[in-house]
Protein backbone atom coordinates (compact mmCIF):
# COMPACT_ATOMS: atom_id res chain seq x y z
CA UNK A 1 0.00 0.00 0.00
CA UNK A 2 1.45 3.34 -1.05
CA UNK A 3 0.40 5.74 1.76
CA UNK A 4 0.38 9.68 1.50
CA UNK A 5 1.26 11.59 4.98
CA UNK A 6 0.34 15.28 4.76
CA UNK A 7 1.93 16.99 7.98
CA UNK A 8 4.78 14.25 7.76
CA UNK A 9 7.32 16.85 8.89
CA UNK A 10 5.51 17.64 11.86
CA UNK A 11 5.53 16.47 15.43
CA UNK A 12 3.39 13.49 15.29
CA UNK A 13 3.74 12.98 11.26
CA UNK A 14 7.27 12.68 11.40
CA UNK A 15 6.87 9.72 14.11
CA UNK A 16 4.20 8.15 11.82
CA UNK A 17 6.16 8.29 8.76
CA UNK A 18 8.89 6.28 10.24
CA UNK A 19 6.80 3.80 12.24
CA UNK A 20 4.77 2.84 8.76
CA UNK A 21 8.16 2.82 6.99
CA UNK A 22 9.70 0.36 10.18
CA UNK A 23 6.09 -1.75 9.10
CA UNK A 24 6.49 -2.01 5.11
CA UNK A 25 4.40 0.74 3.56
CA UNK A 26 5.61 2.72 0.74
CA UNK A 27 5.15 6.49 1.89
CA UNK A 28 5.21 9.54 0.45
CA UNK A 29 5.96 12.20 2.93
CA UNK A 30 4.17 15.85 2.19
CA UNK A 31 6.25 18.82 4.04
CA UNK A 32 5.79 22.24 3.46
CA UNK A 33 7.97 23.86 0.71
CA UNK A 34 10.41 26.18 2.43
CA UNK A 35 13.15 27.95 0.61
CA UNK A 36 16.03 25.95 2.77
CA UNK A 37 15.29 22.47 1.87
CA UNK A 38 13.99 21.08 5.03
CA UNK A 39 12.21 18.25 5.76
CA UNK A 40 11.35 19.60 9.38
CA UNK A 41 11.64 17.01 11.71
CA UNK A 42 11.96 14.49 9.23
CA UNK A 43 15.75 16.17 8.95
CA UNK A 44 16.39 14.09 12.15
CA UNK A 45 15.18 10.40 11.12
CA UNK A 46 17.52 7.60 10.33
CA UNK A 47 19.09 7.49 7.18
CA UNK A 48 17.55 4.21 6.61
CA UNK A 49 13.79 6.31 6.78
CA UNK A 50 15.08 9.17 4.72
CA UNK A 51 16.09 7.19 2.23
CA UNK A 52 13.34 5.01 2.05
CA UNK A 53 10.36 7.93 2.22
CA UNK A 54 9.24 9.35 -1.25
CA UNK A 55 9.58 13.45 -0.47
CA UNK A 56 7.17 16.17 -2.03
CA UNK A 57 7.48 20.06 -0.80
CA UNK A 58 4.13 21.78 -1.33
CA UNK A 59 1.48 23.85 0.32
CA UNK A 60 -1.51 22.05 1.69
CA UNK A 61 -3.50 25.01 0.76
CA UNK A 62 -2.81 24.77 -2.69
CA UNK A 63 -5.40 22.45 -4.51
CA UNK A 64 -3.05 21.65 -7.21
CA UNK A 65 0.06 20.49 -5.10
CA UNK A 66 -2.26 18.16 -3.26
CA UNK A 67 -3.61 16.65 -5.76
CA UNK A 68 -0.42 16.12 -7.51
CA UNK A 69 1.15 14.84 -4.15
CA UNK A 70 -1.57 12.22 -4.02
CA UNK A 71 -1.59 10.53 -7.69
CA UNK A 72 -0.86 6.88 -6.74
CA UNK A 73 -1.57 6.88 -3.51
CA UNK A 74 -3.95 4.08 -2.09
CA UNK A 75 -4.75 6.25 1.14
CA UNK A 76 -4.62 9.12 3.18
CA UNK A 77 -3.67 10.10 6.10
CA UNK A 78 -4.12 13.86 6.73
CA UNK A 79 -2.45 15.65 9.68
CA UNK A 80 -1.41 18.57 7.98
CA UNK A 81 -2.37 21.24 10.49
CA UNK A 82 -1.80 24.85 11.99
CA UNK A 83 -2.34 23.72 15.71
CA UNK A 84 -1.22 26.36 17.85
CA UNK A 85 -4.23 28.21 20.09
CA UNK A 86 -2.60 31.30 21.15
CA UNK A 87 -1.21 31.94 17.34
CA UNK A 88 -5.13 31.60 16.69
CA UNK A 89 -6.11 34.14 18.65
CA UNK A 90 -4.36 36.99 16.35
CA UNK A 91 -4.13 35.48 12.64
CA UNK A 92 -7.27 33.56 12.69
CA UNK A 93 -6.90 34.02 8.90
CA UNK A 94 -4.39 31.51 8.45
CA UNK A 95 -6.46 28.51 10.37
CA UNK A 96 -9.26 28.90 8.11
CA UNK A 97 -7.16 28.77 4.67
CA UNK A 98 -4.70 25.79 6.32
CA UNK A 99 -6.77 23.77 8.47
CA UNK A 100 -10.38 24.08 6.08
CA UNK A 101 -9.77 24.92 3.00
CA UNK A 102 -6.19 22.60 3.25
CA UNK A 103 -8.94 19.85 4.29
CA UNK A 104 -10.91 20.59 1.47
CA UNK A 105 -8.13 20.05 -0.82
CA UNK A 106 -6.96 16.45 0.59
CA UNK A 107 -11.12 15.53 0.06
CA UNK A 108 -11.52 17.18 -3.40
CA UNK A 109 -8.17 15.37 -4.51
CA UNK A 110 -9.21 11.61 -2.73
CA UNK A 111 -12.81 11.75 -4.43
CA UNK A 112 -11.21 12.56 -7.80
CA UNK A 113 -8.28 9.96 -7.73
CA UNK A 114 -10.61 6.92 -5.70
CA UNK A 115 -8.11 6.91 -2.97
CA UNK A 116 -9.14 4.21 -0.78
CA UNK A 117 -8.96 5.50 2.84
CA UNK A 118 -8.94 8.51 3.88
CA UNK A 119 -7.88 9.54 7.95
CA UNK A 120 -8.38 12.57 8.45
CA UNK A 121 -6.67 14.33 11.90
CA UNK A 122 -9.26 16.09 14.41
CA UNK A 123 -8.27 17.17 17.82
CA UNK A 124 -9.49 16.90 21.64
CA UNK A 125 -10.08 20.99 21.35
CA UNK A 126 -13.19 20.47 19.40
CA UNK A 127 -15.16 19.02 22.25
CA UNK A 128 -13.98 22.36 24.38
CA UNK A 129 -14.24 22.32 28.83
CA UNK A 130 -15.86 18.63 29.30
CA UNK A 131 -19.28 18.69 29.91
CA UNK A 132 -19.15 15.26 31.06
CA UNK A 133 -16.18 12.52 31.60
CA UNK A 134 -15.04 10.69 29.95
CA UNK A 135 -15.78 11.99 26.63
CA UNK A 136 -17.12 10.06 24.44
CA UNK A 137 -17.52 10.89 20.18
CA UNK A 138 -21.21 12.18 21.07
CA UNK A 139 -19.82 14.49 22.92
CA UNK A 140 -21.20 18.34 21.87
CA UNK A 141 -18.73 20.11 20.01
CA UNK A 142 -17.58 23.77 21.48
CA UNK A 143 -15.16 25.89 19.43
CA UNK A 144 -13.53 27.71 22.32
CA UNK A 145 -10.73 29.27 20.35
CA UNK A 146 -10.38 29.66 16.34
CA UNK A 147 -8.33 27.28 16.19
CA UNK A 148 -10.62 24.73 17.36
CA UNK A 149 -13.07 25.96 15.66
CA UNK A 150 -11.26 26.01 12.36
CA UNK A 151 -11.11 21.95 13.34
CA UNK A 152 -14.58 21.72 13.74
CA UNK A 153 -15.49 22.86 10.28
CA UNK A 154 -12.46 20.69 8.85
CA UNK A 155 -14.38 17.51 10.59
CA UNK A 156 -17.53 18.51 9.45
CA UNK A 157 -16.12 18.78 5.97
CA UNK A 158 -14.83 15.57 6.15
CA UNK A 159 -17.84 13.81 7.22
CA UNK A 160 -19.99 15.82 4.71
CA UNK A 161 -17.57 13.93 1.79
CA UNK A 162 -18.59 10.22 3.09
CA UNK A 163 -22.62 11.71 3.67
CA UNK A 164 -22.74 13.00 0.14
CA UNK A 165 -19.99 11.05 -1.81
CA UNK A 166 -19.13 7.74 -0.16
CA UNK A 167 -15.96 9.52 0.38
CA UNK A 168 -14.31 6.30 2.46
CA UNK A 169 -13.13 8.70 5.31
CA UNK A 170 -12.37 8.19 9.29
CA UNK A 171 -11.89 11.51 11.60
CA UNK A 172 -9.46 10.48 13.98
CA UNK A 173 -9.58 12.65 17.28
CA UNK A 174 -6.14 12.23 19.24
CA UNK A 175 -6.41 14.21 22.90
CA UNK A 176 -3.29 15.73 23.83
CA UNK A 177 0.02 13.68 22.10
CA UNK A 178 3.28 14.53 23.83
CA UNK A 179 7.18 13.35 23.22
CA UNK A 180 10.12 13.48 21.90
CA UNK A 181 10.14 16.30 19.28
CA UNK A 182 6.99 18.49 20.40
CA UNK A 183 6.63 22.12 19.48
CA UNK A 184 7.33 24.31 23.01
CA UNK A 185 3.67 26.07 22.10
CA UNK A 186 2.95 22.45 24.05
CA UNK A 187 3.03 22.94 28.00
CA UNK A 188 5.26 19.54 28.67
CA UNK A 189 7.91 20.98 26.24
CA UNK A 190 7.62 24.18 28.08
CA UNK A 191 8.14 22.35 31.48
CA UNK A 192 10.81 20.27 30.37
CA UNK A 193 13.18 22.67 28.10
CA UNK A 194 13.05 25.15 31.39
CA UNK A 195 14.29 22.98 34.13
CA UNK A 196 16.96 21.19 31.17
CA UNK A 197 17.93 24.76 30.87
CA UNK A 198 18.73 24.73 34.70
CA UNK A 199 15.71 26.70 35.48
CA UNK A 200 13.95 26.27 38.59
CA UNK A 201 11.31 29.18 38.65
CA UNK A 202 9.17 27.91 36.18
CA UNK A 203 6.84 30.33 34.16
CA UNK A 204 3.51 28.39 33.26
CA UNK A 205 0.05 29.38 32.47
CA UNK A 206 -3.33 27.84 34.06
CA UNK A 207 -2.18 24.69 36.41
CA UNK A 208 -5.76 23.80 37.19
CA UNK A 209 -7.25 22.22 33.61
CA UNK A 210 -6.91 18.64 33.44
CA UNK A 211 -5.28 17.08 30.04
CA UNK A 212 -5.75 13.23 28.63
CA UNK A 213 -2.08 12.83 27.79
CA UNK A 214 -1.18 10.27 25.03
CA UNK A 215 2.39 9.05 24.34
CA UNK A 216 3.37 9.90 20.52
CA UNK A 217 4.25 6.14 20.03
CA UNK A 218 0.55 5.53 20.88
CA UNK A 219 -0.86 8.18 19.19
CA UNK A 220 1.06 6.80 15.97
CA UNK A 221 -0.16 3.31 16.53
CA UNK A 222 -3.97 4.31 16.68
CA UNK A 223 -3.27 5.73 13.43
CA UNK A 224 -1.89 2.69 11.46
CA UNK A 225 -4.69 0.64 13.44
CA UNK A 226 -7.08 2.90 11.27
CA UNK A 227 -5.46 2.41 8.17
CA UNK A 228 -5.16 -1.37 8.59
CA UNK A 229 -9.01 -1.43 9.47
CA UNK A 230 -12.28 -1.50 7.18
CA UNK A 231 -14.09 0.05 9.88
CA UNK A 232 -14.58 2.94 10.98
CA UNK A 233 -15.91 4.54 8.01
CA UNK A 234 -18.04 7.66 8.25
CA UNK A 235 -17.27 7.91 12.38
CA UNK A 236 -15.21 10.02 14.98
CA UNK A 237 -13.04 7.98 17.20
CA UNK A 238 -11.18 9.17 20.20
CA UNK A 239 -7.12 8.62 20.40
CA UNK A 240 -6.83 9.04 24.29
CA UNK A 241 -5.17 6.99 27.26
CA UNK A 242 -8.33 7.21 29.24
CA UNK A 243 -6.04 8.95 32.28
CA UNK A 244 -7.17 12.51 33.23
CA UNK A 245 -4.12 14.84 34.92
CA UNK A 246 -3.89 18.46 35.75
CA UNK A 247 -1.01 20.70 34.64
CA UNK A 248 -0.05 21.47 38.22
CA UNK A 249 0.43 17.85 38.83
CA UNK A 250 2.28 17.44 35.22
CA UNK A 251 4.69 19.65 36.40
CA UNK A 252 5.06 18.10 39.61
CA UNK A 253 5.45 14.52 37.44
CA UNK A 254 7.67 15.73 35.81
CA UNK A 255 10.03 17.78 38.07
CA UNK A 256 10.46 14.36 40.19
CA UNK A 257 11.00 12.38 36.59
CA UNK A 258 13.82 14.70 36.41
CA UNK A 259 15.05 15.36 40.28
CA UNK A 260 14.88 19.12 40.40
CA UNK A 261 12.89 20.95 43.12
CA UNK A 262 10.75 23.93 41.50
CA UNK A 263 8.75 26.26 41.86
CA UNK A 264 6.10 28.15 39.69
CA UNK A 265 5.02 31.41 38.80
CA UNK A 266 1.53 31.81 36.59
CA UNK A 267 2.98 34.20 33.82
CA UNK A 268 -0.29 36.18 32.50
CA UNK A 269 0.80 36.52 28.93
CA UNK A 270 0.59 32.41 28.89
CA UNK A 271 -3.15 32.35 29.90
CA UNK A 272 -5.86 32.05 27.44
CA UNK A 273 -9.23 34.32 27.61
CA UNK A 274 -11.45 33.17 30.32
CA UNK A 275 -14.04 31.61 28.64
CA UNK A 276 -11.56 29.93 25.98
CA UNK A 277 -10.11 27.88 28.16
CA UNK A 278 -10.54 24.11 28.23
CA UNK A 279 -11.17 23.00 31.42
CA UNK A 280 -11.06 19.65 31.33
CA UNK A 281 -10.19 16.63 28.89
CA UNK A 282 -10.57 13.01 28.98
CA UNK A 283 -10.77 10.19 26.80
CA UNK A 284 -13.44 7.49 26.42
CA UNK A 285 -11.12 5.46 24.51
CA UNK A 286 -13.52 1.72 24.11
CA UNK A 287 -14.51 2.97 20.44
CA UNK A 288 -10.60 3.03 18.91
CA UNK A 289 -10.31 -0.49 20.74
CA UNK A 290 -14.04 -1.66 19.43
CA UNK A 291 -13.03 -0.78 16.44
CA UNK A 292 -9.37 -0.67 15.58
CA UNK A 293 -8.47 -2.97 18.21
CA UNK A 294 -5.57 -0.03 19.59
CA UNK A 295 -4.95 0.43 23.32
CA UNK A 296 -2.45 2.61 24.53
CA UNK A 297 0.74 1.04 25.77
CA UNK A 298 1.83 4.10 27.81
CA UNK A 299 -1.61 4.26 29.64
CA UNK A 300 -2.38 4.84 33.01
CA UNK A 301 -0.01 6.97 35.41
CA UNK A 302 2.64 4.51 34.74
CA UNK A 303 2.37 4.82 31.39
CA UNK A 304 2.48 8.64 31.24
CA UNK A 305 5.92 7.88 34.18
CA UNK A 306 7.26 6.06 31.50
CA UNK A 307 6.67 8.36 28.65
CA UNK A 308 7.74 11.26 30.15
CA UNK A 309 11.24 9.59 30.60
CA UNK A 310 11.54 8.77 27.32
CA UNK A 311 10.89 12.45 26.66
CA UNK A 312 13.29 13.73 28.75
CA UNK A 313 15.72 11.64 27.75
CA UNK A 314 15.61 13.14 24.35
CA UNK A 315 15.32 16.97 25.76
CA UNK A 316 18.09 15.95 27.41
CA UNK A 317 20.31 15.56 24.70
CA UNK A 318 21.86 19.41 23.72
CA UNK A 319 21.88 18.81 20.03
CA UNK A 320 18.17 18.56 20.70
CA UNK A 321 17.47 20.87 23.60
CA UNK A 322 19.47 23.83 21.44
CA UNK A 323 16.76 23.54 18.97
CA UNK A 324 14.39 25.57 21.80
CA UNK A 325 14.35 28.86 23.17
CA UNK A 326 13.07 27.42 26.64
CA UNK A 327 13.53 31.63 28.27
CA UNK A 328 10.65 32.89 25.35
CA UNK A 329 6.97 32.34 25.02
CA UNK A 330 6.34 30.37 22.62
CA UNK A 331 2.82 30.84 20.65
Amino acid sequence: MKVLVTGADGFIGSHLTEALVRQGYDVRAFVLYNSFGSWGWLDHSPAEIKSAIDVFAGDIRDPHGVRTAMQGCDAVLHLAALIAIPYSYHSPDTYVDTNIKGTLNVLQAARELGVSRVIHTSTSEVYGTARFVPITEEHPLQGQSPYSASKIGADQLAYSFYASFDLPVVIARPFNTYGPRQSARAVIPTIITQIASGARHLKLGALHPTRDFNYVADTAAAFIAALKSERGLGEVVNFGSNFEISIGDTVRTIAEVMGAEIDIETDAVRLRPGKSEVERLWADNRKAHELFGWRPAYGGLDGFCKGLGETVQWFLDQNNLAGYKSGRYNI
